[in-house]
């Protein structure tokens, strides 16, 4: 059994697989700097500033593979942390189970196939929970690559609140979307729904991303329902 020839690999695999390396070391979230340096260190050629390979890496290479509609955040090989709006700091990332699937993949010998992995069900409440997740018009939206049509309407639907909630209410059943993200994030096979869909692990971050992405734009309506229903 021959190891594959790493040399050959592409240009986002040879990113996870140094990704990898630096949550083995125990960087785990780990800077687009870190991850340069790390990257280049083990392929030089690949990623060395042109001319100066052997001395300095080409950052511009690497963030632009981390970063844009192929990057490897959007592919949900990698998860970007959110920042704080105003407070200044290094982009963090982890390597997601996606990303570590493929990682899996391209380490097998060329011509072995991967055991077949199980499907896992959900309990009913959970299953329900992604169906209508699915079924939202924010959902949708965000898979035609029109987020910048979401309105908060879109929002409501995807959280399942109204805009009569108290802020209590509302800031409880925000933690329960949060907490069956968590839930589904930590599965690590592929998710089979009552409906007969599969969910990947791509699925998963995709239904995160579309949380927090509305979280922070819709802050400000989330706070004056907040606030709003504190005053009564």
């Amino acid at each position: 059994m021959t190891n594959p020839n790493v040399d050959d690999f592409t240009v986002p695999e040879k990113i996870l697989l140094a990704a990898e390396q630096l949550e083995q070391q125990g960087h785990s979230p780990f800077s687009a700097e870190l991850l340069t340096v790390a990257v280049w260190k083990r392929f030089q050629t690949t990623f060395g500033l042109k001319g100066f390979s052997d001395q300095h890496p080409d950052n511009n290479k690497v963030l632009s593979s981390l970063m844009g509609a192929k990057g490897l955040a959007k592919r949900g090989w990698l998860h970007k942390l959110p920042q704080e709006k105003d407070v200044p700091g290094p982009r963090l990332y982890t390597l997601t189970k996606e990303g570590r699937r493929i990682i899996r993949r391209i380490m097998l010998q060329e011509g072995e196939e991967p055991e077949a992995a199980s499907l896992q069900t959900l309990p009913p409440p959970l299953d329900r929970f992604v169906a209508g997740l699915l079924e939202s018009t924010a959902y949708q939206k965000f898979e035609e690559n029109r987020k910048g049509d979401l309105n908060f309407p879109d929002a409501c639907r995807f959280w399942n609140i109204t805009e009569s909630m108290r802020g209590d209410q509302l800031d409880e059943r925000l933690s329960t979307v949060e907490k069956n993200l968590a839930a589904l994030d930590r599965i690590e096979s592929d998710i089979e729904l009552s409906s007969g869909r599969v969910l990947a692990a791509g699925d998963v971050r995709v239904l995160t991303n579309i949380h927090r992405y509305m979280e922070d734009k819709f802050e400000r309506h989330l706070n004056l329902m907040r606030n709003r229903a504190g005053k009564r």
